[in-house]
């Protein structure tokens, strides 16, 4: 049971004043946004991470710089985690987007969404890449493995509803806020989504269980009742 920890970047500039940053170089957290990356990686300090794995943006490899702190870790970066590609919307305002057609689109029926000009991708392109790429680093790191993935809001949304096996129009019910955690495990049958949106609090479940000589078991089965939860 290969576990991920999807890590959106802290609270940027472009966050704070309303702009669509894209793929805009540049792109930088704010103060608030370093102190919960800061945060964030002091909460995430004790898992033992088999890899950390990053949107190429900038925001982004300045959040897992926090995660890496004091770990002998590299991060890596993998284009498919970097963030939608919004062509001709990227640097635009907030405010003037709402008044676009395409807006209503990307509420109600993002799965057709297409952004446009020549480097705007649709949202079930940012999906699909995402996933694989999350896919790919599970096999790679193999079953026990738990590693973290840092991304964008757009693109974690998209990773969790295809998790939650939610059609890709319903990932606007979901909120991931800057330095929020999310976490799957995926076994061979199906994902388990353990966390959305947590941005704080203990993080001990994520610790894997001794290994007592053995290769611990895992199961795909889901615990009818709910179960008793992390080990106290």
């Amino acid at each position: 049971m290969t576990t991920v920890i999807l890590l959106r970047h802290g609270r940027t500039t472009a966050n704070t004043g309303g702009v669509l940053a894209g793929w805009t170089p540049g792109v930088q957290l704010d103060e608030t946004g370093q102190a919960q990356v800061q945060a964030v990686g002091e909460r995430l300090a004790k898992v033992p991470l088999a890899a950390v794995v990053s949107s190429p943006l900038e925001r982004c490899r300045q959040t897992v710089g926090a995660v890496v702190a004091g770990r002998e870790l590299e991060p890596q970066t993998d284009d498919r985690l970097g963030e939608a590609r919004y062509g001709d919307w990227t640097g635009r305002s907030i405010k003037e987007l709402v008044k676009e057609p395409l807006w209503k689109v990307v509420q109600q029926h993002p799965s057709a969404a297409v952004f446009p000009g020549a480097e705007g991708e649709g949202l079930a392109q940012t999906q699909a890449r995402a996933v694989a790429a999350v896919r790919e680093w599970n096999a790679r790191l193999g079953p026990d493995a738990v590693w973290l993935a840092c991304s964008h809001g757009d693109v974690i949304k998209a990773i969790l509803a295809d998790a939650l096996g939610l059609h890709l129009d319903q990932f606007q019910r979901i909120v991931v806020d800057p330095a929020s955690i999310s976490v799957v495990s995926y076994t061979d049958t199906r994902p388990f989504v353990a966390r959305v949106n947590d941005t704080g609090g203990d993080v001990s479940a994520l610790l894997p269980p001794p290994r007592k000589g053995r290769r611990r078991k895992t199961s795909s089965d889901a615990v009818v009742g709910g179960g008793a939860g992390a080990p106290a």
